[in-house]
């Protein structure tokens, strides 16, 4: 099977710095993919590199066939990247972003209103604007942009932060169910536990290369 991501020998340079030194990576369709490693590894700069978000220095890339030099503004429309700031609009309701987002895809509003009742944006909070909202409502909204889009590939890069117990199961099975239906899920995370459960396999980034990867049989149960 064709992977849906193709990194070899991949360099991204931040300032003067090689975020990435020189990845071999492949992922085919349907895998979560753990993405471990120790701060400051190049595990953001990986996810940012294969969602369009940042460039490629060296070496060569391709994600869902478009190339990483030449066609990301292909790629970013058809992924989905959350980090560590939600990337909403501060002045708008969490209804507006969902909204917006929706509309960027073509998909109906109803969609929007759907999924924001999936993530369980409480109706309250809906037609305030996201700077007076929470944390945590923050987060779902976020989430809730990625999910109405319905992105081929998940770029998830601590997703659990500032998620209760519950929104954090819940965004496990919404990531479940969209490999279910044909999308794939790269996973940065130091929730170790948590993020190995979701996974069917996991990498670990260790001075901006791919140190290990393995199926389910070969993940490490710690942080070492």
């Amino acid at each position: 099977m064709e992977p849906v991501i193709h990194l070899r020998d991949a360099v991204t340079v931040l300032g003067r710095f090689p975020a990435l030194a020189g990845v071999d990576l492949d992922v085919t369709r349907g895998e979560i993919v753990l993405v471990a490693g120790p701060n400051g590894a190049g595990k953001s700069t990986l996810l940012r590199l294969c969602a369009g978000l940042a460039p490629l220095a060296k070496g060569s890339g391709q994600v869902l066939g478009f190339d990483l030099e030449r066609r990301r503004r292909e790629i970013r429309r058809r992924v989905g990247y959350l980090g560590h700031t939600n990337g909403l609009y501060l002045d708008l309701t969490a209804e507006e972003n969902v909204r917006f987002w929706a509309r960027s895809v073509g998909a109906p509003v109803g969609d929007a209103v759907a999924t924001l009742d999936r993530l369980e944006v409480a109706q309250r909070w809906r037609s305030l604007a996201v700077a007076h909202l929470s944390a945590g409502q923050r987060r779902r909204t976020a989430l809730a942009c990625l999910v109405v889009r319905r992105p081929e590939i998940w770029f998830l890069d601590e997703p659990h932060t500032g998620l209760d117990a519950t929104s954090r199961d819940l965004l496990d099975s919404l990531v479940r169910e969209a490999v279910t239906g044909g999308a794939t899920a790269l996973v940065a995370s130091h929730e170790l536990d948590r993020s190995a459960a979701l996974a069917s396999r996991e990498i670990r980034i260790v001075g901006g290369v791919v140190a290990g990867a393995g199926d389910e049989s070969e993940r490490p149960t710690g942080d070492s």
